[in-house]
């Protein structure tokens, strides 16, 4: 019995061997850069930010290596990059009943929702995102800030609870939905 278990654990461990000394690693000139290409951020107005802590802008350049095929999608974002949330809601909300188990797109419809301060339809949307990917830390985030703007900070502090076991090590997410707590705090208590 040992034999039958031995023999292939050591041919897996000779193929891998074999891989790792055949396969090349890329080459330096290409690691290097990979690492010092810049991410694009959003671009947003001073006009767009509201005087309530909310986070004012989501970095719509990154995401599922298919959003360049879904045109729906990618309608979405530029709307939301924009600030245009009914064009966003309408782009998105048709890509949502296709394909309704997409945590990314409920998550987006969600923050068009609550720009529109439609906060039964926002927070509809994200406790969907939440419930198809529980580690989902932008919309753990947003339904913080959407509890907050609905004054509980009881939920609110929940969600910050379960960013701070989904993110291992420091996450923008956690650190802006705790920023965004404390500020609350110090608007509410004047």
């Amino acid at each position: 019995m040992i034999r039958i278990t031995a023999f292939p654990a050591l041919l897996g461990a000779l193929a891998a061997t074999f891989g790792i000394w055949v396969l090349p690693a890329p080459p330096p000139l290409l690691r290097a850069a990979a690492t010092l290409m810049p991410k694009a951020a959003p671009q947003a107005s001073p006009a767009e930010f509201e005087s309530w802590p909310i986070c004012k802008t989501l970095d719509f350049n990154e995401g599922p290596a298919w959003a360049p095929l879904a045109s729906d999608f990618a309608a979405g974002k530029r709307a939301l990059t924009a600030g245009d949330w009914d064009a966003a809601i309408a782009a998105l909300a048709p890509l949502a009943l296709r394909d309704d188990r997409n945590a990314d797109v409920h998550n987006y419809l969600g923050y068009a929702y609550r720009r529109l301060r439609r906060f039964d339809e926002a927070l509809r949307h994200y406790q969907q995102a939440t419930a198809l990917n529980p580690r989902h830390r932008s919309a753990h985030e947003h339904l913080g800030e959407a509890y907050l703007a609905l004054g509980n900070t009881v939920k609110a502090e929940g969600h910050l609870a379960a960013l701070e076991r989904i993110c291992l090590i420091p996450c923008q997410e956690y650190e802006d939905l705790k920023r965004a707590i404390i500020e609350y705090r110090r608007i509410a208590g004047r």
